[in-house]
């Protein structure tokens, strides 16, 4: 087998499966595990991921509305790999390269063609049919790492059974503000949340800042799409400047606002959304020794606090 994957999701439920060594090509995005970076890029970005979050959602929207791909494949790479399988998604145009794109692809320039297995989650039991899928489509039994990764979800539900239930809002997107969708209220209610905004299975819908401020919830997750935990610190830092509104909000005065690397963790939907419902478990009904901290997550701590708390 010669696998290509074209989404980070789809690297890491490769390498869960003990199916690495058959990986020969990713997308630009796919960093984990950290080996495959070695590995041959086979697509780009057609907008500046550097930008500021409103800057790239205005790029986004102007590339959906001229009905134009966000990434390319880079097809001389491609061609020259011969796959014999391609990964890819038909769930977000946003997040991968699109099932049309990789079809005309493969169709003008792969002879015999690759078989495609395309993921299209929008819930966590999508995560594991697609963990299944891919799985039996490689030969590769899925079921050792579907029980590991069950047992570690109910070992979540297990410790915060008798834990109250505290209401929480996640953010997907800061500037416009997005509430986040899909699997994130389900793992928000598995971590003993009551989800405020966003619907399971849906996907992530703009959201008013007037909305968020009539919520007012107890806890904010802040957690951007793509961004890591340094490059959140610094759009929230700036959101705060930009909408004083944020400074209404009881999460910020009272510490329980916090920023989690959205890139690594919440917005992959494979087997580290796991390690994502562990950290919700730490943020919402804090453990002494959390696992996560640092890593995946902290509280957030803006300019005008972090110099009150040097001067204080």
């Amino acid at each position: 087998m010669r696998l290509v994957s074209l989404l980070p999701s789809a690297t890491e439920i490769i390498a869960a499966l003990g199916l690495l060594p058959f990986l020969v090509g990713r997308s630009h995005e796919c960093d984990y595990p950290p080996e495959v970076k070695a590995l041959p890029v086979c697509t780009r970005a057609r907008l500046n991921a550097q930008q500021s979050s409103l800057a790239i959602d205005r790029v986004v929207q102007e590339l959906l509305r001229a009905a134009l791909g966000i990434y390319d494949l880079e097809l001389a790479t491609l061609q020259a790999l011969k796959p014999t399988h391609i990964i890819t998604q038909d769930q977000c145009d946003v997040c991968a390269v699109t099932l049309p794109d990789v079809q005309r692809a493969i169709a003008d320039l792969l002879e015999p063609p690759p078989q495609l297995i395309s993921l299209q989650p929008h819930c966590l039991e999508d995560i594991w049919e697609d963990i299944r899928r891919v799985g039996l489509t490689l030969g590769v039994a899925p079921d050792p790492l579907l029980t590991v990764l069950k047992e570690r979800m109910r070992a979540c539900q297990r410790r915060v059974s008798d834990r109250p239930r505290r209401q929480v809002v996640a953010i997907e997107w800061i500037d416009p503000p997005m509430a986040s969708g899909n699997w994130i209220p389900e793992l928000i209610a598995l971590a003993g949340g009551e989800n405020m905004l966003g619907t399971a299975g849906k996907h992530s819908p703009y959201i008013e800042w007037s909305t968020l401020l009539a919520i007012d919830p107890e806890v904010i997750l802040v957690m951007p799409c793509g961004f890591d935990l340094e490059r959140t610190r610094q759009e929230l830092d700036q959101a705060l400047q930009t909408y004083p509104q944020w400074q209404q909000l009881r999460a910020l005065q009272t510490g329980q606002l916090y920023i989690l690397d959205g890139n690594a963790y919440f917005n992959r939907p494979g087997p580290r959304l796991v390690d994502s419902l562990e950290i919700l478990v730490e943020i919402l009904h804090p453990c002494p020794e959390p696992k996560f901290h640092g890593v995946g997550w902290r509280p957030y701590v803006g300019p005008s606090m972090a110099k009150m708390s040097d001067e204080g």
